[in-house]
């Protein structure tokens, strides 16, 4: 289902997953701030070999100004994006600004029960419920080698 679509991967730390995308054929741009580029650009190049659509690394500060990552993705892809309080506004802004009535948003994430971390969980789902429509995927549905009971995965549509 990714091959040859348009995909962006928010917050991408090393890149895994939006490199993981293109070896399946999507077109991805991996986003992260300005201090990743250069771990983002290099595990780029050392997995180019394996790609089979594309990939090119880009700074997005969420809540700035998405205009170069218009039109609208097919996919937005989040892996463990939800632990800051103080990007949560920014983080929602930028879901907003960048998603069609058509992009699928998959957001992955560890729950983590220390701290002010349920809290944040919380109040991020609640906010986001105001724009989108959440849809849990089951545990079972998981990869049967990867699955656990902390991990979270969540299709997000924007409200029609």
């Amino acid at each position: 289902p990714l091959a040859r679509r348009h995909v962006l991967e928010l917050g991408a730390g090393t890149g895994a997953v939006g490199i993981m995308a293109a070896t399946l054929g999507a077109n991805v741009t991996v986003t992260d701030l300005e201090e990743l580029q250069e771990l983002l650009t290099v595990n780029i190049e050392n997995n180019k070999h394996l790609v089979t659509g594309s990939v090119r690394a880009k700074v997005l500060k969420w809540g700035e100004d998405v205009t170069e990552f218009q039109p609208p993705p097919d996919y937005i892809l989040m892996a463990d994006c939800i632990y800051y309080e103080e990007s949560l506004e920014p983080l929602l802004k930028t879901l907003k600004d960048l998603a069609g009535p058509d992009t699928c948003i998959l957001c992955c994430y560890e729950q983590r029960t220390m701290g002010k971390n349920p809290e944040i969980e919380r109040k991020y789902f609640e906010l986001l419920q105001m724009d989108f429509e959440l849809e849990k995927i089951p545990l079972d549905k998981h990869d049967e080698e990867y699955r656990s009971e902390d991990i979270h995965i969540v299709n997000i549509h924007r409200k029609q």
